[in-house]
């Protein structure tokens, strides 16, 4: 077995010199001041102690650096993730509880064994099937959701837990007089903080700026005399050793649901990979992306992380800083951790309602405005998969909106396949230099002979597109009473076996109308494929021609001599 395939990271380490060492430091030192306060607000959000993200910001990149493809993604957690494994486990068990805390590893061990097995199994072509569109839709609606699990916090409610997003925000309504403004004073401080610092100072960490801001407004306030929820001290220790919960219950439990991490996963890292690589010219290999993504799973599930994938935000700053390898994102985890254990007791001072305002700027971020208006004003079909998604993961369970909006993506992708582009032919000449070539009669109205149909089919001719394929056929037959039908073939790219018989069946219905179904140039490997099933032998070797020219010179010879000497057309120059 190829050495590389088992250890991709070989394949990459030949490129590191001094002067990409030096490149790839700088920008894990920027990676590592980023994730630290969003480390912190995605545990939050996935109700787990806050040292969980930082946890899963040191193990999950690492792993995935050194088994992914992409020379820029940065793995870790992220928000998307963090609320569907909030959302899943808080099903079975109270946030923040150590069984909690056990099913998040459990869930995140279960993912990194789908990914894995999905790398394994060559898999990572499916990912083209699914629209990115999916993952746009579930942003936007988590996203929404993320803001409204914090207004407790920003508004200083006691909101109950569990409720669906259309009765938290009745409660709110009906507890609005109830406001506590110290506590919205010290969220708000932190959200214009952070946005100005961004604005201003893009280069700067703005959202660790304006969770300090947010911590000296909360010190101030608690010395008034006005009480003030503190997230607590974070352990300034490397990640601890942990171990899932294996026990059959455990894993029927959680195998539905960890799919779904394993699915949003796997769709955020080799979308986001792809994304950068465009930038970048590189050349991403999904299958090695899932078994990156795995691996990361797996090996965090051991040292108290939970389920990560490729952060857009992270990947994009990374790439901006000047990354040149993988390493980037290994020294940023290797600082986070040198950070942790020297500032870890800080976070004993951390307000509450300022990491809320820190995640509502988070799930601000989430929503890709430009994108969505880009697609409803373009696509139909991309507009329907956004808006189920959107509403299904505000109403809905979230693992169930991931479902459904990759089921229906596969299935308007189904629908594209199934309509294939049929083009009509004929003969166009050019006056200036008297060449005469084929062209689609819709783009030039040119004459058509009146006993052979010339069409070209622009898709396989698969179980999916035979209906419509043999109905265009039936057409030519029936209604435009055409019995001779040349298939130029140059953009069939496959034949399946339900495809063969639906094509030979044409072929008799013609023979006995008194004409027949031709195929001329068809790709090799396509010919080499139904030869070997008998297709060719069962039309006919007669039927089939290597040129157009070909075909059309042996057709002409079968055509009624009686319709040709009254046909005032005449466009081949057999018909001369």
């Amino acid at each position: 077995m190829d050495l590389i395939a088992i250890f991709p990271f070989i394949r990459w380490f030949k490129l590191v010199t001094k002067q990409t060492l030096k490149a790839d430091m700088i920008a894990g030192f920027t990676g590592a001041v980023i994730v630290l306060p969003q480390g912190v607000a995605f545990a939050t959000i996935a109700g787990l102690p806050p040292e969980y993200g930082l946890y899963t910001a040191m193990i999950t990149p690492i792993v995935a650096a050194l088994f992914g493809s992409s020379l820029h993604l940065i793995s870790g957690p992220t928000t998307a993730i963090s609320i569907v494994i909030f959302s899943s486990v808080s099903h079975h068990t109270e946030p923040g509880t150590p069984e909690f805390i056990s099913l998040a590893l459990t869930i995140t061990f279960l993912a990194g064994v789908y990914q894995l097995m999905f790398g394994l199994a060559r898999l990572g072509k499916l990912v083209n099937f699914v629209s990115h569109t999916v993952v746009i839709g579930f942003t936007a609606g988590a996203a929404i959701l993320i803001a409204t699990s914090q207004m407790k916090h920003v508004l200083g409610l006691a909101l109950p837990k569990g409720e669906t997003f259309m009765h938290t925000w009745i409660v709110i309504w009906q507890q609005f007089s109830d406001i506590n403004y110290y506590v919205l004073a010290i969220a708000s401080c932190t959200l214009v903080t952070a946005l100005l610092f961004k604005r201003l100072f893009p280069s700067l960490p703005n959202l660790l700026i304006g969770l300090i801001a947010g911590s000296f407004l909360a010190h101030w306030i608690a010395l008034s005399g006005h009480e003030v929820e503190l997230v607590g001290e974070i352990p300034a220790h490397l990640p601890p050793l942990s171990m899932p919960d294996f026990s059959y219950a455990s894993i029927k439990l959680l195998a539905p649901e960890a799919f779904a991490v394993a699915l949003l996963g796997l769709i955020e890292a080799v979308s986001i990979s792809r994304a950068i690589a465009n930038k970048s010219n590189q050349r991403i290999n999904a299958n090695q992306e899932f078994i990156g993504q795995g691996l990361s799973n797996i090996a965090g599930s051991f040292f108290s992380s939970y389920a990560g994938s490729g952060s857009f935000t992270r990947s994009g700053v990374n790439y901006s800083a000047g990354a040149k390898t993988p390493l980037s994102a290994i020294f940023a985890a290797v600082v986070l951790m040198a950070i942790i254990l020297f500032i870890a007791p800080l976070t004993a001072y951390l307000p509450v309602a300022a990491m809320g305002g820190v995640i509502l700027i988070v799930a601000y971020n989430l929503i890709d405005f430009h994108r969505i208006v880009e697609i409803i004003k373009n696509s139909k079909s991309e507009t329907t998969i956004l808006l189920t998604t959107f509403f299904a993961t505000l109403l809905l369970e979230l693992e169930f909106a991931i479902y459904l909006g990759v089921l229906l993506s596969l299935v308007i992708f189904l629908a594209r396949t199934a309509t294939p582009e049929i083009a009509t032919l004929s003969i166009d000449s050019d006056p200036s230099n008297g060449k005469r070539k084929l062209i689609n009669v819709n783009k030039r109205p040119v004459n058509q002979c009146p006993q052979l149909k010339i069409i070209r089919i622009d898709m396989s001719v698969y179980f999916g597109s035979l209906d419509f394929i043999q109905n265009r056929i039936d057409q030519i037959a029936e209604k435009e009473r055409i019995v001779h039908i040349l298939i130029v073939a140059t953009g069939i790219n496959l034949i399946d076996l339900s495809g063969e018989e639906m094509l030979l069946a044409a072929a008799n219905r013609l023979k006995q109308l008194g004409g027949g179904l031709y195929f001329s140039e068809l790709k090799s490997r396509v010919y080499e494929a139904v030869s070997r099933h008998g297709f060719v032998k069962k039309v006919g070797n007669q039927y089939f021609f290597d040129k157009k020219k070909d075909a059309i010179n042996s057709i002409q010879k079968r055509l009624s001599p009686d319709i040709c000497e009254k046909c005032e057309v005449q466009i081949f120059e057999e018909c001369i």
